[in-house]
């Protein structure tokens, strides 16, 4: 059976599902950076490179490794590395294993900024998103999400770190 060609537009409810899909991909990143923009003195970007380095074990991540997290060009996150060490905030040196490669360490005081900007960041993500959605439509758009994310990159992107075992 031949493929069935590509259709030339979208229309009905797949247009109504981009356009809404659409939507908040232009909206819901602008909104994320005003909050934390009058908040914290951060763009989201920023905070998510934080956020990365409080998570991961030893406040450390290779500089190629948080690009591929934030899906950015090291062009991109250095000029973010650059404005968040003038701050305090993080700091680069080789790293020791393989000097090819700069590692980016969250400092105490970026330590301190991220608990300090997480607060307003979660209240909002709730208020805009989480407190918006039933229970079983945030496991839809969690499945849906990590669908589409798997079509732009086979590697899935950042993931949840396993939580430690309550005990």
């Amino acid at each position: 059976m031949p493929d069935s060609p590509a259709p030339q537009r979208l229309t009905g409810e797949a247009l109504e599902t981009w356009a809404a899909l659409a939507t908040v991909l232009e909206w819901l990143p602008a909104a994320l950076d005003a909050q934390l923009q009058r908040d914290a003195d951060l763009t989201h970007f920023e905070y998510g490179v934080l956020y990365a380095l409080a998570e991961a074990e030893g406040g450390e991540l290779r500089l190629s490794v948080l690009a591929g997290y934030a899906n950015s060009t090291l062009s991109r996150l250095s000029r973010a590395a650059t404005r968040l060490e003038s701050r305090g905030w993080l700091r680069r040196s080789p790293d020791p294993r393989d000097g090819r490669y700069t590692l980016a360490t969250l400092t105490a005081a970026g330590r301190d900024k991220v608990e300090q900007a997480t607060p307003g960041h979660v209240r909002l993500v709730h208020d805009l998103v989480l407190d918006r959605l039933t229970a079983a439509q945030a496991r839809g758009l969690r499945e849906a999400s990590r669908r589409i994310v798997r079509a732009i990159r086979d590697d899935g992107g950042w993931a949840v770190p396993p939580e430690a075992p309550q005990g």
